[in-house]
């Protein structure tokens, strides 16, 4: 976890043996891994299944978090998806205990950081299609994708997550 004096993964330094696009990703496993342990780690089970004024609630992000990028990577990997993945898409809504959403998160993110260790030395520039529409995009494309789109899922959990610990004050 970060303290508050640290600065975020990506200004540590780290990684510099690993080429810049691989790099940022992995700097951006790290930052919500520990957002996310901050933030969110505290909250109750029902806490974190709690629905407040509607919106999402926070096991969804952990659990989209987790599953989008294992599917992001299976098209970087210039993969189909399986049929476990297609299925896992079906139920991040359901709920979960705190112990079963981090455990999955942290083994989604420790097994990404591998896999894109294994992309490293990619053409980011080779042609890669994601979904059943067989959407276009690259290597490069991808990786970008599950920076950003982890992290945006990771600024909606901990939102989500302050607006309950305003509640529990209330």
């Amino acid at each position: 976890m970060r303290d508050d004096k640290q600065p975020e993964p990506w200004l540590r330094g780290t990684l510099t043996d690993t080429p810049a696009v691989a790099r940022a990703v992995l700097h951006a496993l790290e930052l919500a891994k520990e957002d996310l342990s901050l933030w969110c780690s505290d909250l109750s089970d029902e806490e974190l299944n709690a629905r407040p004024v509607g919106i999402a609630p926070v096991a969804f992000h952990l659990r989209h978090i987790s599953r989008s990028i294992d599917r992001l990577l299976t098209y970087a990997e210039g993969n189909p998806l399986n049929d476990k993945q297609t299925a896992a898409l079906q139920n991040e809504l359901s709920s979960a205990t705190t112990k079963e959403l981090f455990a999955e998160l942290y083994s989604a993110l420790d097994n990404c950081a591998c896999r894109v260790r294994c992309l490293e030395s990619a053409d980011l520039e080779a042609e890669r299609t994601v979904g059943r529409k067989r959407l276009p995009t690259t290597v490069g494309g991808l990786l970008v994708h599950i920076a950003e789109h982890m992290q945006r899922h990771v600024g909606q959990a901990i939102t989500t997550a302050k607006v309950l610990m305003a509640q529990r004050r209330s």
